[in-house]
């Protein structure tokens, strides 16, 4: 059984972004992850790392679910990282991410750190991956 998400304190802006659980719909996800990072004044790698990173979780994620389901996004914009908490209910039937796929290492190599649970919100059948990733040098 894996642990229940609990959300940090922010230590700086929160976003979430909700969409339907469709594979055309990541893009924009993609793109407000990219523009956090931005702000944040993250390094161009870092920023390519955490929008791959973050089209990846969503992509496993909607492979879990249905396209009537509600895929959301929250992001933590801390001093140095930003965390990623991204979830949706699952089928039951296709219930867990897979630590074994070659999905989850791309995420591995792409994060800083990187983790799979489920419950989130009171949602037992959340499935829940979350991911944070480091500045990196500032230009």
């Amino acid at each position: 059984m894996l642990p229940h998400v609990s959300f940090p304190s922010p230590d700086g802006p929160t976003v979430e972004i909700r969409i339907s659980a469709r594979p055309e719909l990541i893009p924009t996800v993609r793109a407000v992850a990219s523009d956090l990072a931005g702000r944040a004044d993250f390094d161009l790698d870092a920023i390519s790392d955490l929008r791959m990173a973050v089209d990846e979780a969503c992509a496993t994620l909607v492979g879990l679910t249905t396209e009537d389901r509600v895929l959301s996004c929250r992001f933590f914009v801390g001093k140095e990282h930003i965390e990623v908490v991204a979830s949706s209910p699952a089928v039951p039937t296709e219930g867990e991410v897979s630590t074994a796929s070659f999905g989850w290492r791309v995420l591995q190599t792409l994060a800083d750190e990187v983790s799979s649970s489920r419950g989130l919100d009171g949602q037992p059948d959340a499935v829940v991956i979350r991911l944070v990733k480091h500045a990196g040098a500032a230009k």
